[in-house]
């Protein structure tokens, strides 16, 4: 479950783009405070999980900040068998994507976790605090690290897709959990994708994720991003070892710019 949320908010790893890539960034008005996005997984028949993103204005360091709160739970017959309430949540300034503060709550089947992670960019390091066992130890990064959260709006705001050919690769790194872990993503080309709201013109992308423990293989997941100005993710399928889940945009609001739709139903 952890996973598969990491994925819908791009996931859902330090910035570490090739020289191809980073010649490709700019700066976009992909989204706003106010937004919110909901999203269900469904795993077979199951309706397994609800997932949102939100984003509000807020302070830290009396500095007005974005902060984005991402919420996953499971549902219905799966909350029954695998209980999951998560909270992430992550601080960053108006005019750069940096991640300044981030809190990660969860409950996932009797596995807890409450952390908070405090990052200066003066001495590159980041302050990790497990709140349960009061651990505190600190790590160093460097100015371009981002959070599993934060990778999401970067993405979404610095970003240009428009000159990037199929199997191109986005390199990433992101620190979650006490470690950097190295992510890369391909893009893939240009879908149509019917959905609830009507037909919608999607980046199908592939993110490359670790093999083995959950994944049927190194290339089980597909995310569908809106080929538009907003660059929100529609779909998300991912292929486990037994089954798949499929996660839907369900409903959003206070988007930044038009939800575009080819074919209203």
């Amino acid at each position: 479950m952890r996973v598969i949320l990491s994925i819908i908010f791009f996931l859902n790893l330090n910035f570490s783009f090739s020289q191809s890539v980073t010649n490709k960034l700019k700066s976009f008005n992909s989204f706003k405070a106010g937004e919110k996005l909901e999203y269900k997984l469904q795993y077979g028949f199951l309706n397994a999980s609800y997932a949102s993103l939100t984003l509000k204005e807020d302070l830290v360091n009396n500095k007005k900040v974005l902060r984005a709160t991402s919420i996953g739970r499971t549902t219905g017959l799966a909350r029954l068998f695998f209980k999951v309430d998560d909270t992430y949540e992550t601080f960053f300034s108006f005019d750069k994507v940096q991640p300044l503060k981030s809190i990660r709550d969860i409950y996932e089947g009797g596995y807890v976790r409450n952390a908070e992670t405090l990052y200066d960019y003066n001495s590159n390091t980041a302050f990790f605090h497990d709140k349960i066992k009061n651990i505190k130890k600190e790590f160093k990064i460097h100015p371009e690290i981002q959070d599993i959260i934060s990778t999401f709006y970067y993405l979404r705001k610095h970003f240009d897709i428009s000159s990037l050919k199929p199997n191109d690769l986005i390199y990433v790194d992101i620190f979650f959990d006490q470690e950097i872990y190295p992510f890369k993503m391909m893009f893939l080309g240009i879908d149509k994708v019917k959905t609830k709201f009507g037909l919608v013109e999607c980046m199908r992308l592939r993110p490359y994720m670790e093999s083995g423990r959950v994944f049927k293989d190194n290339e089980g997941i597909k995310i569908w991003v809106t080929n538009d100005e907003n660059r929100i993710p529609i779909k998300v399928k991912a292929d486990l070892r037994v089954g798949s889940i499929v996660a839907n945009l369900v409903s959003f609001r206070g988007l930044s710019n038009p939800f575009k739709i080819i074919v209203s139903e």
